[in-house]
């Protein structure tokens, strides 16, 4: 089973984790990771905003890799849109699999390449300044690691 979902509702991590667990048949690990508004640099809000379809597309193609690459059982994503503060969710993923080597390789995997092959626009806020947000180096070469496995 995979879900993907955008949505600027606060994502309820409790919920997200519970129906993956119980849509999870079968499965020995569920992995899950949570992304959080940083503050970095003086950071006061975030801003994301997409392309409603291209965007779920998007996800749902990086998760069916993920349900191949390592066989899960399901995989969950769920990101925020919209305007965003320092320390709330902007991004959910779950992994179920029959181990918990695959569950977590598969969050990892899929937190990595969400951000730098899912069509988001990224604006950080610093009181009244706004500057849009490129993706950093670091990122791309997390993202490449698993093309070159």
């Amino acid at each position: 089973m995979i879900r993907v979902v955008v949505q600027p509702e606060p994502i309820d991590t409790a919920a997200e984790l519970a129906l993956a667990e119980a849509e999870a048949g079968g499965a020995g690990a569920v992995a899950s990771f949570t992304g959080l508004v940083r503050a970095d640099d003086g950071v006061t809000a975030l801003e994301l905003e997409h392309y409603p379809g291209m965007t779920e597309a998007a996800l749902r193609h990086l998760a069916n890799e993920a349900v191949e690459r390592w066989a899960l059982l399901g995989a969950t994503v769920v990101h925020r849109v919209g305007r965003m503060t320092p320390g709330e969710r902007v991004v959910f993923v779950a992994a179920a699999a029959s181990h918990r080597a695959a569950a977590l390789e598969a969050c990892a995997y899929l937190i990595d390449r969400l951000k730098t092959d899912a069509p988001f626009w990224k604006r950080e806020l610093r009181g009244d300044a706004a500057r849009w947000v490129e993706t950093r180096e670091g990122d791309i070469a997390a993202s490449a690691r698993w093309l070159a496995e």
